[in-house]
Parts: structure tokens; C-alpha cells; sequence
């Protein structure tokens, strides 16, 4: 909920029943995307360039804008890759 000036905590409903103990169990475990995986990052040329475009092209410094990809394990499970193949520049208002 939202109001003015004011934060207010999010609550949920009473319910008879839990989907889930809420009581923290065993070690704490960092979940770092580097901490099991060698990260590898790939980029299409394209992309680049056309965020590269854009870039020069555009009066407001800083600007804002995406760069869409994909995630993907290795076949050996040991590392992972980001793939960046397309660039949205967002909308102005």
C-alpha cells in the first residue's frame, strides 16, 4: 500500500494454514553469480554499434536504455554466459 509521506509495511492476510516455515534454517550461503561459475560474456558486434549510435546521437547525458540477452549454463556445468544480442533504447518520457 501506498501513503503519502508515509511507508507502511506490506502484510499479508491471516491464513489457517503456511506454505512454508519462515524460521531461517543451516548456514548462510552466498549467492554470488562468480562464487560456483566462471562468468563469460558474449556480444554481438551489432549491438554494439547500435548502442554506440545511439549514444553519440543522443543530447541528455546520462541517458538510459536495455541491453537484452540470454543466460546460459555450459554443457560442462562449470561456467556460465551471458549472450547480449539486442539493444532497446527505451521510450523518452
Amino acid at each position: 500500500r501506498f501513503v503519502p509521506k508515509r511507508m507502511v509495511p506490506l502484510s499479508f492476510p491471516l491464513s489457517k494454514c503456511a506454505l512454508w516455515d519462515p524460521v531461517p534454517m543451516g548456514d548462510i550461503t552466498g549467492a554470488h553469480i562468480t562464487y560456483y561459475r566462471n562468468p563469460r560474456l558474449s556480444l554481438v558486434e551489432k549491438t554494439l554499434r547500435l548502442a554506440y549510435r545511439h549514444a553519440k546521437q543522443n543530447e541528455k547525458k546520462p541517458f538510459s536504455c536495455f541491453l537484452l540477452g540470454t543466460l546460459a549454463v555450459d554443457e560442462d556445468g562449470e561456467g556460465i554466459t551471458l549472450t547480449i544480442d539486442r539493444f532497446d533504447p527505451g521510450r523518452q518520457v
